[in-house]
């Protein structure tokens, strides 16, 4: 069973924002789109480029990759068009007070 890990604070992630994490091996992007808290991969499975240093589009839910345009789903992680070759991981996220955690 997965464990809820702390990873960073309501207040220090804007509406239509992200927040890069790393957690051991794990490279995180942490999103508010609307209030709503959403955790996926950072890392594109097209090539090594962190998606939290790329275009976010809140009203679409949708992240673009910096490097060659790539774009994913911010709620499920889904890749939506080339070159990207598969989803990025989708980590369940909750809010307690004011610690948004994630589970690992």
């Amino acid at each position: 069973m997965p464990e809820f890990q702390p990873v960073a604070k309501v207040s220090e992630i804007a509406p239509g924002d992200v927040k890069h994490i790393e957690i051991g091996d794990e490279e995180i992007g942490i999103y508010n789109l609307a209030g709503e808290y959403h955790a996926i991969g950072d890392v594109c499975s097209h090539a090594y480029a962190r998606l939290s240093e790329g275009d976010i589009y809140p009203k679409d839910g949708t992240v673009e990759c910096p490097l060659h345009g790539a774009e994913f789903e911010i709620r499920t992680g889904k890749h939506l068009n080339f070159p990207a070759t598969g989803p990025v991981p989708r980590y369940e996220v909750r809010v307690r007070g004011d610690d948004i955690e994630i589970a690992l």
